[in-house]
């Protein structure tokens, strides 16, 4: 179907990648192995999007609930920096809470003032790219165009710098740092006084840019930032202080930092929505469609209080009534299996599964398949696994967001029986489909059947 060094893809990796590409409709294509065409896409080059947020996500942005507090907390910070005291304000949160959405809400509300917008992203691909999300935000603030000869590059890089560098050798520098031609080999330093004054320049830039009107410096998913970068960042929360820069950075609560402890920054976590926010957000998103009150808080109860979750599932549930399906009385995993878990966020979980190991990934299909919570004492039965490996896999998952201890076995005055486990829906729903066609589910299932007569009544609580 596809041409030499050409990809196509179906509907359902259309939908995962959203604006992250752009594309050639191919319209509806046979496929051998399946009965009826089937749409496609051709894959031409990556879009011209910046942010990964706004392409996966789509330009109309979902409602904000239940972050009045947070966002009041932004623009007071905000307020301050422009008078000259600039702010750092650390925004950490499992992945979906609504970080990059409340950045986005953020540069909203500011849109109408005078101001600097400079937006950084990391990437879990780019992770050993030395500086990465500073390249990027070059070569968008210049302008660079896929067509570009070099020469075109080089001559809008220098003319981005050219007003506010402080001399020859600190555009010389940073133009090597793009991969431009440059005479920074004549400057006879070392790597390591070339590092500095390369990170120099970087933040003299951020310097001078605030210099004329105040900055808002955004800086995304820094849980994957590469470790030159992460100097970088050390540098420039240091700098902020004394320049009107409100620079917010976003991350994941695995990212270990040192960021805390001066006055000029504030750390805001992101808790999960009340039950409440959770409702009202359905029915935002839901608009016209009448919903039952029994299958919002069906939605809210599976969704467990993770906005990109009540997003996700929400819209699952307005397409199948779209399909024809009667939804009026409620949604079960039992009348509608397909709507266990969408498939936006399958993608994202399983991913995240895989990143942490085979270990982790089979202890966490064994707690599926037991239920929303279970004990220690039952996973340890079901698994059939060392007691080490067991340990590893829930310390992974645990430290990962996608399990909740009541209390940590790591303790050693702790008995193995007292600690107990909850699994986020997603986690819980991934084994939904699967339960009566994979030996795999058979096999746990068999497992679980002759320990249920034992296993106290938390460990039977399921969605």
């Amino acid at each position: 179907m596809a041409d030499p060094n050409a990809v196509v893809i179906a509907a359902s990796t259309r939908s995962l990648v959203g604006d992250l590409f752009e594309y050639r409709d191919l319209g509806a294509v046979e496929v051998k192995g399946i009965a009826a065409p089937v749409p496609a896409w051709q894959v031409l080059q990556p879009s011209g999007v910046e942010s990964r947020f706004e392409a996966l996500r789509g330009a109309a942005l979902t409602p904000l609930v239940g972050r009045d507090e947070e966002i009041d907390l932004l623009l007071r910070r905000w307020a301050r920096a422009k008078s000259g005291d600039g702010q750092v304000v650390l925004v950490s949160g499992e992945p979906g809470i609504g970080k990059s959405r409340i950045t986005a809400e953020l540069e909203e509300r500011l849109h109408t003032e005078p101001h600097l917008r400079m937006r950084y992203f990391c990437s879990p691909y780019h992770q050993d790219s030395a500086l990465h999300p500073f390249i990027v935000q070059l070569e968008r603030a210049a302008g660079f165009a896929r067509d570009d000869t070099v020469e075109q590059k080089l001559s809008k890089f220098v003319a981005l710098l050219a007003p506010s560098a402080r001399g020859d050798d600190e555009i010389e520098l940073l133009a090597e740092l793009m991969s431009l031609p440059s005479s920074a080999a004549d400057l006879n330093l070392s790597s390591q006084r070339k590092r500095e004054m390369l990170l120099e320049a970087l933040l003299h830039r951020l310097a001078a840019s605030a210099r004329s009107r105040p900055v808002l410096v955004v800086f995304e998913d820094a849980h994957w930032v590469d470790p030159t970068s992460r100097q970088l960042l050390d540098l420039t929360i240091d700098r902020v202080a004394r320049i009107p820069v409100l620079l917010v950075i976003t991350f994941r609560p695995e990212l270990q930092h040192g960021w805390g402890g001066e006055p000029h920054v504030t750390p805001l976590n992101l808790n999960l929505l009340a039950g409440g926010d959770g409702a009202m957000l359905v029915e935002q998103l839901a608009g016209n469609a009448s919903l039952s009150l029994g299958t919002v808080e069906e939605i809210v109860e599976r969704a467990d209080g993770v906005p990109l979750f009540v997003e996700e599932l929400t819209k699952a549930v307005l397409e199948t009534n779209g399909r024809g399906h009667r939804i009026g009385g409620g949604l079960t995993a039992s009348a509608l299996p397909d709507l266990a878990i969408p498939l936006t966020l399958h993608a994202s979980l399983i991913a995240r599964l895989d990143r942490l190991g085979p270990i982790a990934k089979e202890v966490a299909q064994v707690g599926s398949v037991i239920g929303r919570e279970f004990s220690y004492d039952l996973v340890e039965q079901v698994a059939q696994r060392p007691i080490p490996e067991l340990r590893l896999g829930l310390d992974r998952l645990t430290d990962a967001g996608l399990l909740f201890c009541r209390v940590s076995h790591r303790n050693p005055t702790i008995s193995s029986s007292t600690p107990s486990y909850r699994t986020p829906p997603t986690v819980h729903c991934c084994e939904e489909g699967g339960r009566n066609c994979t030996p795999a589910s058979q096999q746990r299932w068999s497992s679980i059947l002759p320990i249920s007569s034992n296993a106290s009544p938390s460990s039977w609580l399921t969605i």
